[in-house]
């Protein structure tokens, strides 16, 4: 049972900073499994640098970020820590799925081979096996016809859904998503959100980086708004949404909302 109680993300104090460009100020925030937080804030304020920290695309400056307990990125000796070798780090992004906003597919696979790519070379799936299930992930994300499609033959809310089953494909305890809507055309934002409503409602960790105040309200067990790399306020998505209480969170939001 103890094992649970273990949160899935856990931030204490993470700062960041390119050059003399402070983006992440001792930042520190909890994320339990099965939990949906959604992160908000202008354009610069830190939050796709803190997504890409809890995976190790960047390197932390200070604190400490823990997986399931499991320091990300670095050992701890003593009380000084140690970047761990590419290869180790590799191995634990492969538990943390990451969406992007663009959605860097493999232009020249098509869906399903852009699925089955990491299962077998990383996970050395056998390849019937994947193509097994990289089927029914296409058919959960609602593309089972677009199979042996070309990302240039389908639409952006379609290569994105590709994209989302490619990360579930390496079956993920944890899923990231940096803005996956707002590359998108207003039309196709819905059949994304859709998909990863879903995998809310099946018990998927997720941390979201997002402008869609509507799914943050619906779908988040909990909301950050953060601004100039810190977390100015944070709670249920309802409460902050109706009723901020600073006034940085209330100017942002009579813009969006």
């Amino acid at each position: 049972m103890a094992k649970t109680a273990v949160p899935m993300v856990e931030a204490d104090q993470v700062s960041k900073s390119f050059g003399s460009n402070e983006v992440l100020k001792s930042i520190s925030l909890t994320v339990n499994r099965g939990e949906v937080l959604c992160i908000v804030g202008p354009s610069g304020s830190g939050k796709s640098t803190f997504l890409r920290c809890i995976n190790h695309l960047e390197t932390v400056n200070a604190g400490r970020l823990r997986v399931e307990g499991v320091l990300v990125g670095y050992k701890e000796k003593g009380d000084k820590l140690h970047e761990l070798h590419p290869k180790e780090a590799a191995a634990q992004r492969r538990d943390i799925g990451m969406v992007f906003q663009r959605f860097n597919l493999f232009p020249h696979m098509t869906a399903l081979e852009n699925v089955i790519e990491a299962p077998i070379r990383v996970k050395k799936v056998p390849r019937a096996q994947a193509v097994a299930r990289a089927k029914e992930l296409l058919a959960q994300v609602g593309l089972a016809e677009k199979a042996d499609s070309y990302p240039a033959h389908l639409s952006g809310g379609q290569q994105q859904r590709v994209a989302i089953a490619r990360a579930l494909a390496m079956d993920p305890k944890l899923m990231l998503f940096d803005e996956p809507t707002s590359a998108l055309d207003p039309e196709l934002v819905g059949e994304v959100l859709d998909v990863m409503k879903q995998l809310a409602k099946d018990g998927m960790t997720m941390i979201v980086v997002t402008h869609e105040m509507g799914f943050a309200r619906e779908v988040a067990d909990s909301l950050v708004f953060m601004d100039g790399g810190v977390v100015v306020e944070s709670g249920k998505p309802r409460d902050v949404l109706a009723n901020p209480q600073h006034e940085r969170t209330k100017a942002f939001l009579s813009k969006v909302l």
